[in-house]
């Protein structure tokens, strides 16, 4: 058998886990076959992760900590890995929104990422220009993994306006949206959690040339993240975010309230079923 490539684990945090989980292995004198029958992943699939080849679920992860008895040294590293999957201008954005009290968001075209079912999410990260199945793969993980927030104690205030095309667009097909949508009916439980839809044929331009998000943090300025085509923009110049709030302002005067709209949603669930 060759011996293994030589790591180098400051290349990258996917790097420095595979490095991590070679020592735990070697350490604990099991080969990678050997783990792999007790995770039920191919082995092949292991020396990928430790060559920084592929990107680990965070399943994989969890099942390696429980094989090799370890007590989740392999799963604290998992917040680096997500980190890695976004891009460098958004790394800012996860430390706001992981600190932030109250977010507010305003989306024309699909459900924030923080209320989107894994299968949804699948689909509009797959509409990405050349985008591989790996790719698609450590995106999907890493909006899973910001989802985490809204399951804690006191999880950040979450107020969502959506225009009424995104209960319209069938992105993944019928199933997939209508579950997307229940979810959404699910998420509007919470008493943290509110859901407007601006009517579809109101007509108003406001917030037509994209989404963003408010984010409101204990003892500090508010910061946006703007969206765009190519990449989004994260900023917490008094200007800018001004602007945002005017317009978030503008545009939920023009939604229907969360009871109506609540309604409209479940219209639309009737119609993909």
């Amino acid at each position: 058998m060759p011996a293994p490539a030589e790591l180098h684990p400051t290349a990258s945090p996917l790097a420095f886990f595979g490095a991590e989980l070679r020592n735990y292995r070697q350490r604990s004198g099991i080969s990678q076959e050997d783990l792999a029958d007790r995770i039920n992943f191919s082995a092949s699939l292991i020396g990928f992760v430790e060559r920084a080849q592929r990107f680990p679920s965070r399943d994989f992860v969890e099942r390696c900590d429980q094989a090799l008895e370890l007590k989740g040294e392999l799963t604290r590293l998992w917040p680096l890995l997500t980190r890695e999957a976004s891009p460098p201008w958004f790394h800012g954005w996860l430390d706001v929104e992981q600190q932030a009290h109250t977010l507010r968001t305003w989306q024309p075209l699909v459900v924030p990422g923080l209320l989107q079912t894994e299968e949804y999410a699948r689909e509009v990260i797959r509409g990405e220009p050349c985008i591989t199945q790996e790719q698609v793969a450590k995106k999907l993980e890493a909006r899973m993994e910001r989802q985490a927030i809204l399951a804690r104690t006191t999880p950040p205030v979450l107020w969502v306006v959506l225009d009424e095309a995104v209960l319209l667009r069938p992105i993944g097909g019928k199933d997939v949206i209508r579950r997307q949508l229940e979810c959404l009916l699910a998420a509007v439980e919470s008493p943290r959690i509110s859901i407007q839809v601006v009517p579809l044929m109101l007509g108003g331009t406001t917030g037509i040339s994209g989404g963003f998000v408010i984010a409101q943090l204990p003892g500090r300025t508010d910061t946006v993240y703007i969206e765009s085509a190519t990449h989004g923009y994260v900023t917490s110049h008094s200007d800018d975010v001004q602007a945002i709030h005017h317009r978030y302002d503008i545009i939920r005067t023009e939604a229907h309230p969360q009871h109506v709209s609540i309604d409209r949603i479940r219209e639309a669930i009737k119609a993909w079923s």
